[in-house]
């Protein structure tokens, strides 16, 4: 008898490290297949400030997060989560964000 190890978020985020605004918009953008300069035309920004935003060097207002949900068809919960998530991790606070 094999017993499965339960593979969830919080042993994803041991291995990769955590689920953040940038590195889900990047992994969007590559899954799609669309070049950051095409992407970032879609989206209404720069080149430089999609770059910014995928490299996590800048954090995206919850407005500008919630934008961008909306343009990529996506819930627009998950995406400010992720923007706020960001900005608790950035202050070293140790908060969990709830989205209802």
């Amino acid at each position: 008898m094999t017993i499965e190890k339960k593979y969830g978020s919080a042993e994803m985020e041991k291995e990769y490290g955590p689920l953040t605004f940038g590195r889900a918009l990047w992994s969007h953008r590559k899954c799609e297949e669309i070049s950051q300069k095409d992407f970032a035309q879609m989206l209404g920004i720069s080149p430089s400030s999609l770059c910014d935003l995928e490299k996590e060097r800048k954090l995206p207002s919850v407005n500008r997060a919630a934008k961008i949900a909306q343009i990529l068809n996506e819930p627009e919960k998950i995406w400010i989560r992720l923007a706020l998530q960001d900005m608790l991790r950035q202050a070293n606070l140790k908060y969990k964000v709830s989205v209802a």
